[in-house]
């Protein structure tokens, strides 16, 4: 079944040869500009802001890059894209939800926060194994009761969600049956988690039970701080004087800016706690934002500043490979 083709690089706005650096300075200038919290028309900036972070969810990872690159480079954005002949063998196609002959079923879902391109060549959906179900049986005509397989997708969760928990609405189409169901998200959610939604999965055979729908938490990637289990990590950019001399410095959380102190001497790569400004944790509370220090020299200097370093650099006693 042919998909949509997405060109991420399109949507980042990057060259394909671009770097690392390259692609994730993109991300961020674009995911600030869409983030839901700041954008004046929300109901467009949270499909650019999804469309932004599928297509970082993929370019950002070498080995999801480089399958996607094994596409090929010459598809247009939105045209029917097959994938070319062996290309899940020699790769390994996310989607598993295929089987051929008597029974052939296949799931699409809407809503996830991820396209049906992501979801059949990068997401997690496949249905499950058969088997009997539970209290499988058989009747007088000696006909097994058959379980539903489950089937599996993707979620894309921000860590907006993550912190508070949301009930999101998510479609699942099987066949020209589409049936949507409400998602709780509760907040503490981790990476990788998964929801259980019993009985939505695939109808048992011969009064069998339904198999369940299991969603796949990924969180969003977000501009501002990387996530650590429960904590978030935040890289704050210091001058070299506000390192040497100390400072009190705005940083961001998810619940608004909090002050800190920069403490004189601090190091490049120094990390700094601020307890409960994390993510929730399942248990109650909330894990900490690690702060971490990256010294920044300007890249360009006046007359008046170089005669500063200068001097400085006479009067120093500072030896750093000492």
């Amino acid at each position: 079944m042919p998909v949509q083709y997405k060109d991420y690089y399109e949507i980042l706005g990057v060259p394909r040869g671009a770097s690392e650096a390259e692609i994730k300075k993109s991300f961020r200038k674009l995911a600030r500009e869409f983030h839901p919290d700041v954008a004046k028309d929300k109901k467009r900036a949270e499909e650019k802001f999804k469309e932004v972070n599928e297509a970082y969810e993929v370019l950002g990872d070498p080995e999801k890059r480089k399958k996607y690159d094994e596409l090929g480079a010459n598809w247009k954005s939105g045209s029917e894209f097959r994938p070319p002949p062996g290309w899940e063998q020699s790769f390994g196609g996310g989607r598993q939800a295929r089987r051929p002959g008597p029974g052939h079923y296949e799931f699409e879902f809407g809503g996830t926060g991820f396209s049906d391109f992501f979801e059949q060549f990068f997401g997690s959906r496949r249905g499950g194994p058969g088997g009997f179900g539970r209290g499988a049986g058989f009747d007088q005509d000696v006909q097994f009761a058959q379980q539903g397989r489950d089937i599996e997708g993707d979620i894309m969760v921000t860590l907006e969600e993550a912190m508070h928990g949301s009930v999101r609405s998510v479609n699942v189409r099987h066949g020209s049956k589409t049936q949507t169901y409400q998602v709780k998200v509760p907040a503490g959610v981790t990476e990788g988690q998964k929801l259980r939604l019993a009985g939505k999965g695939e109808q048992g055979s011969g009064g069998g039970q339904a198999g369940d729908l299991y969603l796949r938490v990924r969180l969003a990637k977000h501009p501002e701080f990387e996530v650590q289990d429960h904590n978030l990590i935040f890289e704050a950019d210091l001058a070299p004087w506000e390192a040497a001399l100390g400072a009190n410095l705005s940083v961001p959380t998810l619940t608004g800016r909090v002050n800190i102190k920069i403490p004189p001497g601090t190091q490049s790569g120094q990390k700094l706690r601020v307890r409960g400004r994390g993510l929730s944790l399942r248990e109650g509370g909330h894990g900490d934002l690690i702060v971490v220090a990256r010294i920044v020299v300007p890249e360009k200097i006046s007359e008046a500043e170089r005669k500063h370093w200068e001097q400085l650099a006479r009067e120093s006693r500072f030896n750093p490979r000492e």
